[in-house]
């Protein structure tokens, strides 16, 4: 009965969220569901306040920084006019006829740098509509060009990468952002390539039956590719000059990463803050380090030039909040869903996968918690909320590095999360004005069947060659 409640549960979330009810209060109406079903209801209100609440601020404790900054930095990036300065520089040096290349270029270049996928999509969109329209390319595989670049290997692969996904599997595997640097890499090109390829063909395709952009009829989409509907004002910024923050987001936390904390001894931490290990945070201190001065930077090379810089900051303060509390409450549920008899059992089922290698049952397990949150980052904390401890014991009995598995948790974390009822992938069209019927097969093409056999082959070669 215990299992049973949980799968009712676990279907009921993926229902309501496919269906557009927000986590916020999807996470514990279905945790309370679970715990009623199981047969725990007299201890309903302890397991709220004491198991789901204390998740969940465990969780804003941990990442409320990554999250704030993240946001705040996409904000300065497009209102400064660097996001619109670094796309059209791309689209003007691939040229209007290799429009998805530059679309796909432009977007892995802003994400990379650590501006939020969101960010990218809206600023992004009115590029790629001149671009195709300009190609003469179907409208429908603008959302797929899009997230190619955007929710694949920028997110998941290249090593460090600021995203919240690879930041979140630190504390559990005392790693850092550039996690297996040679795997991930590895894992990108796959991605990119095949990828591309995929999109290329269904162009080609298109083409050849004759399909061209298509009629939309949206008053916003224009023709010349050089002036994209979303221009800031700053959009004529020079291109050193708006590419230096995303250096600086990578330069400064490899420098802290590799240089500056390794050299340091923090035996002065000891007397008044014993509950802190440098070896678990000093990653995420050092990715907090690099938003810092690269929000800071992006302010003063524009200070007394903005518009409304209270107002930029505001929009990219507030913006953090609504992503960190939807993850933070699947996580949540994800602890409530821990706490219940009947996942014993299949915690047993999941690390049974494959007990001498758990790199395979650690890429099912972030899957499958993935593609049912429907969020990379909201499966990969529950995943690692519940069974990071046990995975990273699994590994080093197999003497399999934790570095091996930060980047197979991540990677495997970006690849079911985009089925249809995903949020992001929700938001992504409704910002391109077309629907699943449309452009969803593309999205999973290059989201999801072309990701899981690059991870395969990343838990391949780790698995013969170890972590590199």
């Amino acid at each position: 009965m215990g299992m049973l409640a949980i799968v009712i549960s676990l279907a009921l979330l993926m229902y309501f969220a496919y269906r557009g009810v927000t986590v916020l209060l999807l996470a514990p109406i279905m945790g309370a569901i679970a715990v009623v079903l199981s047969g725990d209801s007299s201890f309903l209100l302890p397991i709220y306040t004491s198991t789901f609440m204390t998740a969940l601020s465990g969780y804003v404790l941990q990442f409320l920084p990554i999250f704030l900054l993240g946001a705040l930095f996409g904000q300065l990036m497009a209102d400064s006019g660097a996001a619109n300065t670094l796309a059209r520089w791309i689209v003007n040096s691939l040229g209007p006829r290799r429009a998805i290349l530059s679309v796909v270029v432009a977007c892995g270049l802003l994400t990379y740098g650590g501006v939020s996928l969101f960010v990218v999509a809206f600023a992004l969109y009115p590029v790629a509509v001149s671009l195709f329209k300009a190609a003469d390319l179907p409208k429908r595989l603008i959302p797929g060009t899009i997230a190619l670049g955007a929710f694949t290997f920028t997110m998941t692969a290249l090593p460090g990468t600021p995203s919240i996904q690879n930041a979140i599997p630190i504390p559990y595997f005392n790693t850092n952002v550039f996690a297996a640097p040679g795997l991930g890499l590895i894992g990108a090109l796959v991605m990119f390539g095949g990828g591309l390829w995929w999109l290329q063909s269904r162009a080609a395709k298109a083409h050849a039956a004759g399909e061209g952009f298509g009629e939309h009829g949206e008053a916003d989409e224009q023709t010349n590719p050089d002036q994209p509907a979303e221009q800031g004002r700053w959009s004529v910024m020079p291109v050193p000059l708006a590419l230096l923050p995303l250096l600086l987001v990578v330069g400064v936390n490899a420098l802290f990463t590799y240089v500056i904390f390794p050299g340091m001894d923090f035996a002065f931490l000891g007397e008044r803050f014993q509950n802190v290990d440098p070896q678990k945070t000093t990653g995420l201190w050092s990715l907090i380090i690099a938003l810092a001065v690269a929000c800071l930077t992006l302010v003063l090379m524009r200070l007394g030039k903005w518009e409304d810089l209270k107002g930029t900051v505001n929009k990219g303060v507030f913006g953090f909040m609504l992503p960190l509390f939807n993850t933070a409450s699947e996580v949540g549920y994800g602890a409530v869903i821990a706490s219940l008899a009947g996942f014993a059992i299949i915690r047993d089922a999941v690390l049974n996968i494959s007990p001498t290698n758990p790199l395979i049952s650690e890429a099912v397990a972030m899957n499958v918690l993935a593609g049912i949150t429907g969020s990379s980052s909201g499966g990969l904390s529950i995943a690692l909320q519940t069974l990071g401890a046990d995975y990273l014991r699994m590994a080093e009995a197999a003497g399999i590095s934790p570095e091996l598995l930060h980047r197979v948790a991540v990677m495997a974390a970006g690849g079911m999360d985009t089925l249809p009822h995903c949020g992001a992938i929700i938001t992504l069209l409704a910002i391109c004005k077309l629907n699943h019927r449309q452009s969803y097969l593309d999205i999973a093409a290059v989201t999801i069947m072309i990701p899981l056999p690059a991870l395969a082959l990343v838990i391949t070669l780790g698995t013969m060659f170890g972590s590199f």
